[in-house]
């Protein structure tokens, strides 16, 4: 559902969901701000491990014929050019 301008307009009954999803919000943000250096390199690398498990899954059901090491591959190949696109800029 979309206001005269265009943007979005909450509907009536997800108004307490906001509420909530604000509040989870700023309390993880308050916990990671507490959180010592070490924790904190520890969880990027369990996020950056977690996005490449599913960037593997998108992998495999783009080319679902090939091994699991050509998925490991292509992961890889996908790695390497974003370092190369970063260095880039």
């Amino acid at each position: 559902m979309t206001d005269g301008d265009g943007g979005q307009v909450m509907e009536e009954g997800m108004a307490p969901y906001a509420s909530l999803a604000e509040e989870l919000y700023r309390e993880r943000v308050v916990r990671a701000r507490r959180a010592l250096p070490a924790e904190k390199l520890l969880a990027g690398q369990r996020l950056f491990e977690s996005a490449c498990e599913i960037t593997l899954a998108g992998i495999r059901h783009q080319f679902p014929a090939e091994s699991e090491e050509r998925h490991r591959q292509i992961l890889r190949e996908r790695l390497a050019l974003r370092r190369w696109m970063e260095e880039a800029e």
